[in-house]
């Protein structure tokens, strides 16, 4: 019974010992915690100043009559587009016909007038040389001919004016573009107005390309591009045609290029903004005037700069940084100054260098001084 007792203790006594020794043996480090890494791309960049604009035609024509009468046919579909010198409206030609035969008429009598005294002129000047008739007698044959030469031109200026007006019966685009709907439907009566005022209104014509984009930007900005343009890192709008792109409500970026070609002479004092125009062409016609736009143009000069992806960044209140990872594969902590995003990465104007690796993924993971498997990653 004592034996059993002894070896029941010298049992458990073993048994404490082995479980100390397992208790206080080293455990192995953790394995380094796994990051993707990118090198940042160097190149030269230039800012971009966005601005909401809109699409405007270069030429916008409303359509009206030159003569007075009713209205006999519309020529185009409503909505299409049309050439210059396409037919849009006949007005009923039938008074303007029997104008211009009435004064082609009389255009033809003046001119036979006009023949006969001539001839009575001619003979007048070979009898004065005889003295076969008076001095009273030619001077008559002589102005006789000189009003039928002004009846003549009078006659003449009568035709044409009259071949205007049955011209202006038919009514013509006057450029290329897209037409509006005919406000005017056949058989009303239609008014010329004097010299254009009243005229009846009878549609609207706009071009489509190539289309202007008009934007504003405020006395900061202005002053800004005075600056780089003093300092020659900008070219001026006002001197040079500087590249823009536009990019329409359901577009991604700024697919349109083009340029601005004008600045206006003025900030607007009620709303601290200066105008500017981009012209964009529009071969396809896909854009319409009226629509909203995005637009942008230079904002800086070209200057060499780091670009990373936005997710390499972390925050600290205002501050921006980013972890790099050093030769001996240790993380650093790195406070980085920041500017735009230039075709989806951010640009780092301070803090970096080029061929640094930055972590891009796996942040979480790590702390300043921590050792950690690297692995690439695309700088997108």
């Amino acid at each position: 019974m004592k034996t059993n007792r002894l070896l029941t203790f010298f049992a458990l006594l073993v048994s404490s010992l082995f479980m100390g020794c397992r208790k206080h043996a080293p455990q192995p480090p953790p394995p380094p915690p796994p990051v993707s890494v990118v090198q940042p791309v160097a190149r030269e960049v230039v800012e971009w100043d966005e601005y909401i604009g809109r699409l405007e035609s270069p030429e916008t024509v409303e359509i009206r009559a030159r003569v007075s009468g009713y209205l006999d046919k519309v020529h185009f579909k409503e909505g299409k587009e049309v050439k210059k010198g396409d037919l849009l409206f006949t007005i009923d030609p039938r008074p303007y016909q029997a104008e211009y035969d009435h004064a082609d008429a009389e255009y033809q009598r003046a001119i036979s007038q006009s023949v006969l005294a001539k001839n009575d002129f001619e003979r007048a000047k070979r009898l004065i040389a005889t003295k076969a008739i008076s001095e009273e007698d030619y001077d008559t044959k002589s102005k006789t001919y000189t009003a039928a030469q002004a009846a003549v031109m009078s006659a003449k200026a009568t035709l044409d004016s009259a071949k205007l007006n049955l011209e202006f019966t038919k009514i013509l685009a006057p450029i290329d573009g897209r037409i509006s709907s005919a406000l005017v439907t056949e058989g009303n009566l239609i008014s010329s107005g004097a010299s254009g005022a009243g005229a009846t209104l009878l549609t609207t014509l706009v071009s489509l390309n190539p289309l202007y984009c008009y934007g504003s930007a405020d006395e900061r900005a202005i002053l800004k591009y005075i600056r780089l343009s003093k300092e020659g890192k900008r070219q001026s709008a006002r001197y040079a045609e500087i590249p823009a792109e536009m990019g329409l409500a359901d577009e991604d970026g700024f697919p349109h290029k083009g340029y601005m070609d004008f600045v206006d002479n003025r900030v607007d004092p009620n709303t601290g903004t200066m105008r500017a125009r981009g012209v964009f062409p529009n071969e396809d016609h896909s854009l319409s005037p009226g629509f909203f736009a995005r637009l942008r143009i230079p904002g800086s000069g070209k200057y060499p700069a780091l670009l990373l992806p936005d997710r390499a960044l972390g925050s600290d209140q205002a501050q921006k940084f980013v972890y790099v990872v050093n030769a001996e594969k240790k993380v650093e902590f790195r406070s980085v100054k920041i500017g735009p995003i230039i075709d989806g990465l951010r640009v780092v104007k301070e803090g970096l260098k080029p061929g640094e690796s930055v972590i891009v993924e796996g942040l979480t993971r790590v702390r300043p001084g921590v050792v950690v498997d690297t692995k690439p990653a695309e700088a997108k």
